[in-house]
């Protein structure tokens, strides 16, 4: 698998389309879609902005997963909630959550 096949595999991941994730990473639509294309290579800003964004950045140019950190009950509790969810239930507090993230990464560099 290429890296930009793994870069969109990341993308998709955690939810964006092309042109949000672009907007967060300071670039246009056109090149992240060259970035998966593997037409062009994403810079080490790029990298720190995706990375940022929940994307495994070791995996998409390595292709070598970050080892999982051990995961606290309460996390557990979460997560087994959240797959009894409905799947538009599951869409809405990805939502939420990701803007919850960007909201609290953007006070902290503030």
């Amino acid at each position: 698998m290429t890296i930009g096949a793994r870069l969109k595999e990341e993308r998709l991941k955690i939810g964006l389309n092309q042109t949000d994730l672009a907007k967060e990473c300071g670039i246009s639509k056109n090149t992240q879609l060259a970035y998966e294309k593997g037409e062009r290579s994403p810079d080490a800003e790029y990298f720190v902005k995706a990375s940022k964004l929940g994307l495994d950045m070791l995996y998409v140019v390595f292709g070598v997963r970050q080892p999982i950190e051990a995961v606290t009950t309460e996390e557990a509790d979460i997560l087994r909630f959240y797959r009894a969810l409905s799947p538009s239930d599951q869409e809405s507090v990805h939502r939420m959550v990701f803007a919850m993230y960007i909201a609290s990464t953007a006070n902290k560099s503030n």
